[in-house]
């Protein structure tokens, strides 16, 4: 994550201002989970004497907003692209290519949906659905989640392969 954090920047290359910022600060957020939870764990293993609640709701909250970002970002790209096939200078290949694009998208949102779900779920009692999801709702969304990973993965080898195969040699 930190490698990604680097080479990302501050988003330089990103052609829209929005889409910049919400990925910088959706990196900032992601940088700052992972050494909550780690000290979460280490707390509810007793290698550091420190209460470990406090850091599962630094990580969830910090999780929970990644998400949020990310969903917003999506939101954003998918309206960037939805302009852009509008535009009648686009050619056929590349109006196949922003479709799928926007599927990627859609997909994203829809996974980072769930998981928002559940990270909400985990959240303290009081707060939104904190804590009411039976066990066999946060599995269906987990599954969901990773089922649309596994989705977008597949998609993704077909577009390489789709490259690859289409390149002269």
């Amino acid at each position: 994550m930190l490698a990604y954090s680097h080479s990302y920047g501050l988003g330089n290359r990103e052609e829209d201002g929005a889409v910049r910022w919400i990925s910088v600060l959706n990196n900032v957020a992601d940088q700052l989970y992972y050494p909550c939870e780690h000290i979460a764990w280490a707390a509810d293993t007793e290698l550091i004497k420190v209460k470990s609640d406090k850091w599962w709701l630094f990580s969830t909250v910090l999780w929970g907003t990644s998400l949020l970002l990310g969903i917003l970002r999506s939101l954003r790209v998918l309206l960037l692209l939805k302009k852009k096939l509008k535009n009648r200078d686009e050619g056929r290949k590349s109006r196949i290519q922003l479709r799928r694009q926007m599927r990627g998208e859609l997909l994203s949102i829809l996974s980072s949906m769930a998981d928002l779900s559940n990270a909400i779920h985990w959240m303290p009692p009081g707060f939104l659905w904190a804590g009411r999801f039976p066990n066999w709702l946060v599995g269906l969304l987990g599954t969901t989640s990773s089922l649309i990973g596994l989705i977008q993965i597949n998609a993704g080898d077909g577009e390489q392969s789709d490259t690859t195969q289409s390149s002269p040699q």
